[in-house]
């Protein structure tokens, strides 16, 4: 029965990139380590390679219509492909399973990070809840700072690889703040960089962790089937409405996660 819901919460996951181009990573992790029980560690390689595979998906319908910048993409992703693959290679194995003890309480790895995705969550309901200034949609005014668009990349890339999060609430405002790209683009333009950076992060987990194909496969295609609802749905529910009830959504998980894993 578990298993069905989990599924059921998969679709929910796509419809959630399809809808607003974000979130999908930040319903996959609970579902993964809460509903269907499978370690933190594995859940976040499981996370990196459905976020990955829906979010490639979904940027198609936006490379057709011509809302992909493919510049600002790579300037992005190029660093953000090194700080993801090394991170998931290097430094998530050699973090040990016993960190530290505060009294009674040990701190452990499977404990690390989920409450480090959660901090991370209470960051992307804000970054949904808050209201926004309404953009123009005009490619016009395109402009490149390449430093600070590759410091985000590493930083993004850094934060994927920990907590297999796509980072669609980080990626999107700089590509709207530092390039200046209008709402629609920012959001395909951000897909397919989730897609790329996550699939290229799932490689360094490929012979560091035991990969239920199956699972991962049927797992993934319901995903990539709600990515298709969603994307359906963008013509009768207002995205930025649907965003912010999301956001409070979010946040509840957080709060939840942070006390069940701390104090309970």
């Amino acid at each position: 029965m578990t298993e069905i819901v989990g599924y059921i919460f998969s679709i929910l996951i796509g419809v959630s990139l399809g809808l607003i181009g974000g979130g999908g990573s930040i319903l996959t992790l609970p579902v993964l380590v809460y509903l269907l029980g499978i370690s933190p560690v594995l859940s976040t390689a499981y996370s990196l390679f459905i976020v990955g595979s829906t979010s490639l998906v979904g940027s198609f319908s936006y490379m057709k219509k011509g809302l992909v910048n493919y510049k600002a993409a790579v300037i992005f992703a190029i660093p953000s492909f090194v700080a993801v693959f090394l991170t998931r290679k290097y430094l998530v194995p050699s973090i040990p399973d016993h960190i530290m003890s505060f009294g009674t309480f040990d701190l452990t790895k499977n404990i690390a990070i989920m409450v480090f995705f959660a901090v991370i969550m209470l960051a992307a309901s804000y970054s949904m809840i808050k209201d926004k200034k309404k953009e123009v949609e005009t490619n016009e005014g395109l402009k490149f700072n390449f430093p600070l668009i590759a410091l985000e990349g590493l930083v993004v890339g850094t934060l994927t690889g920990l907590v297999g999060a796509g980072g669609g609430f980080l990626i999107i405002p700089a590509l709207v703040l530092l390039v200046k790209l209008p709402m629609k683009m920012a959001v395909g333009t951000s897909l397919l960089i989730i897609a790329a950076k996550s699939l290229v992060g799932f490689l360094g987990d490929v012979a560091n962790q035991p990969i239920d194909w199956m699972f991962l496969t049927k797992f993934t295609a319901f995903s990539i089937l709600g990515i298709f609802i969603g994307s359906y749905l963008t013509k009768y529910i207002p995205g930025e409405k649907l965003k912010k009830s999301f956001g409070w959504f979010v946040l509840a998980m957080a709060v939840y996660i942070i006390i069940k894993e701390i104090v309970l």
